[in-house]
């Protein structure tokens, strides 16, 4: 018994790291809503989502008979078969929910722990069967066939429904506020607000009461019983209490609804998820009390599994300071969430995700229909349509740009109440649906009504979101594998396969955790060159002074690896900067999004400022497609095991390399210093170049003459030459054109003083 005993031990640990990994992943959906809107600071929507939680655990209890018998037959197994199959589950839930986090992207905790249920049950009833002698087909007695389908049902219908509940709800309530909604909120937001808050009433305190651990048989009986009269009074009493506080203290309705709602998704996550991460090791540790209890321990089939339990409250509690604390301290909670706010804002910006196949023609096919559904409707229809679902007619009152929220207060409350209400019915139902999924497919279903995904951004949108549905299928698909697995090894090799899975999900935490401070880097680069304030022109043009600096020094650091790679013909190395040029892209891409923003702030007078920021846009676009050429093609080189470069090639080539670089070091420094931009030496470094090259390409004739270069070294000999003279050339246009801004606003500056 020594050996199960440490089992429970490892048990209880794996579920103090599944409540940190697993708060990390579904922190997303109760936070989205109310940090997408802005509605009040962080802090504040913390503790209230914090609350929340704590209040949700204490609902959680009944859904913890999922873990004990929701998904196999507990009376056809001893306690040591079932801490086989609980230890493979908790290891696989460990693995696979950091790393989904590490990526940033939301992963259902329920459908992981249902399949690795389900793939370690199915490994140990096929070891069973075999032991007995019989048929696999006899493996089905052991497995609670009918449960596993209906969870595995309800968590699919969960995403067409969610979608579906969230565009319909989201449709019909921007009809009525439209996105000027400050004016109609003032005539029937409690109104709207009372049927909001009643509905939450209704589904986790009624329906949810159920599962609670405090809530005792014959207050749930009374509860039961007068339900319509609950639901009234709650709306009546929420109605009555929100006018009184929008008319007489100026309270703004939707606030309290969404920091309301807030609380309640957090409670119904906690409700429904808790048993995602202490389910099973609660169970196992039911298992070994029971085995104890019996005469012969070991081969004691454990159908005392089998009766109702209820949860002791005050572990419940402490599994619930667990999560806020996490919840506090995550910051890969921070990174998952930042994935479904990108993929819902109404507003245009950088899309995390690029176009795929599939994308395209969802989008093509809906703009057909779309189109179609405009011939049909009349055009009176079509335009009342248009100006309720116009974000533009409310603009004028929209703060800076830095503060402007990812959407508005409107589909934040329809996000909270539509999810949170899904979540507590299947609560009620004792069917663990998914959070993740239901809150992302609401959530993708109210910005799909909101029309903010747009001609420009519909395929990155949808791409995310097929993404992020992938990861769910490809989540169920590891889970139920790698659980099997791993209960196959747990129950043959026992010891030594116990502590090599604990040393493997040790490793690939660490591992996972320098991946993420990896991407938190790439992302912090970004944010860097994220002009979200844009005050007035001259803090436009200093800024693109700032930015186009770093650029030009990242170009020159990359050209230089890349020169010394394709001399060591180091593919790895050319593949990391393969990599680095899509970052490249991406940065000179946010700086023409910033250049963009500040066109909008020109008058017409501004004309000849505008012309001089067209070309900024052109050379910044033209050196990152020549900087991204000039690595593609040395990596293709290099994996396609091409001879390498002569060595008076790569001398060459080294010499124009040293004078570029040398170039965009100083433009990029004097940029950075807002000095004297120093045209002329810059011009100079790029007339040498420019007779270098000619001189180099008269050698590399020869060299083609006489066979001594041959075709695939002249492609890339020239493919270098060309592209970096385009680099000294677009360079030289940048220095050129900041110049004549600076000379504008010295003259500016004169007249002012004058």
């Amino acid at each position: 018994m020594e050996f199960y005993f440490f089992a429970v031990i490892i048990l209880m640990a794996l579920a103090v790291s599944d409540l940190m990994v697993g708060v990390s992943n579904d922190a997303v959906n109760f936070l989205n809503s109310s940090i997408g809107s802005r509605v009040a600071p962080r802090w504040f929507i913390m503790i209230i989502a914090s609350l929340g939680m704590l209040a949700g655990v204490t609902f959680s209890s009944g859904m913890m008979e999922v873990a004990r018998k929701g998904i196999f037959h507990p009376q056809y197994f001893t306690m040591p078969e079932l801490m086989v199959v609980f230890l493979a589950v908790m290891l696989t839930d460990v693995i696979l929910l950091d790393l989904f986090n590490t990526f940033g992207l939301p992963t259902s905790t329920t459908v992981s722990i249902v399949f690795e249920l389900l793939g370690a049950a199915v490994a140990v009833s096929i070891i069973k069967v075999m032991q007995a002698g019989r048929g696999l087909s006899a493996m089905v007695e052991y497995i609670n066939t009918s449960k596993a389908l209906a969870i595995i049902t309800g968590i699919l219908f969960s995403v067409a429904i969610a979608f579906i509940f969230g565009a319909l709800i989201q449709f019909l309530t921007r009809l009525i506020f439209t996105f000027d909604f400050h004016t109609r909120l003032k005539r029937y937001g409690a109104l709207w607000g009372g049927v909001a808050l009643a509905a939450i009433i209704y589904f986790i305190l009624i329906k949810g009461s159920k599962g609670a651990s405090f809530i005792t048989d014959q207050t749930l009986a009374w509860i039961q019983t007068h339900t319509l009269t609950i639901l009234g009074m709650a709306f009546l009493v929420c109605a009555l209490l929100l006018q009184l506080l929008q008319s007489l203290f100026r309270v703004h309705v939707l606030k309290v609804v969404v920091l309301v709602g807030t609380f309640a998704l957090a409670m119904a996550f906690a409700a429904n998820d808790l048993v995602n991460f202490i389910g099973v090791p609660l169970a196992g540790l039911s298992a070994f009390r029971a085995a104890e209890a019996a005469a012969d321990p070991l081969s004691q089939l454990m159908t005392a599994l089998q009766q109702p339990v209820r949860s002791n409250t005050g572990l419940l509690l402490l599994a619930g300071m667990i999560m806020v604390a996490t919840l506090w301290l995550s910051r890969k909670a921070q990174t998952v969430t930042r994935t479904e706010i990108s993929l819902g804002r109404q507003e245009e910006g950088v899309e995390r995700f690029e176009a795929s196949s599939l994308s395209r023609a969802i989008v093509r096919m809906g703009t057909a229909l779309g189109m179609g559904a405009q011939r049909i409707l009349p055009d009176k229809v079509r335009h009342v349509l248009s100006r309720r679902f116009d974000p533009a007619r409310c603009r004028q009152a929209a703060v800076e740009e830095s503060e402007r929220p990812h959407f508005d207060l409107v589909r934040a409350a329809v996000n909270l109440m539509v999810a949170s209400v899904l979540i507590s019915l299947g609560t009620s139902l004792k069917l663990p649906l998914s959070t993740t999924y239901v809150t992302f497919m609401v959530a993708m279903g109210s910005s799909f009504a909101d029309r903010a995904w747009g001609r420009d951004s519909a395929v990155y949108r949808i791409t995310g979101v097929l993404t992020v549905i992938g990861g769910w299928f490809f989540t169920a698909f590891m889970a139920f594998t790698l659980a099997l697995l791993s209960a196959f090894a747990i129950f043959y090799w026992r010891v030594p396969a116990v502590v090599g899975l604990l040393a493997l999900v040790g490793t690939l935490i660490l591992r996972n955790l320098r991946i993420h401070r990896r991407r938190e880097s790439v992302e912090s680069e970004l944010d860097v060159f994220n002009l979200r304030k844009v005050k007035d022109m001259r803090y436009a043009v200093d800024t693109s002074f700032k930015h186009t600096s770093i650029f030009l020094e990242r170009i020159a650091r990359t050209l230089e690896k890349a020169y010394a790679a394709v001399s060591a013909c180091d593919r790895s190395q050319l593949k990391l900067l393969r990599n680095e040029t899509k970052k490249l892209e991406l940065w000179a891409n946010i700086i023409v999004a910033n250049i963009f923003k500040a066109l909008r702030l020109m008058q017409q007078a501004d004309i000849e400022t505008s012309q001089h920021y067209s070309r900024v846009v052109s050379a910044l676009q033209e050196n990152a497609e020549s900087v991204r050429d000039i690595v593609l093609r040395a990596y293709n080189h290099v994996l396609n095991n091409h001879k390498p470069l002569l060595a008076v090639q790569l001398a060459e080539l080294g010499q124009v390399k040293e004078l570029l670089v040398n170039m965009l070091d100083e433009t990029s420094a004097a940029l950075a210093r807002r000095g004297s931009l120093p045209t002329e030496p810059v011009e100079q470094t790029r007339r040498r170049i420019r007779k270098l090259a000619a001189a180099l390409n008269r050698a590399q004739i020869e060299r083609v003459r006489n066979e001594t270069s041959k075709t695939r070294l002249s492609i890339l000999y020239y493919g270098f030459l060309r592209d970096s003279m385009q680099i000294a050339e677009h360079t030289l246009q940048l220095l050129d054109v900041f110049r004549l801004f600076q000379e504008r606003e010295e003259r500016e500056n004169s007249t002012a003083e004058r």
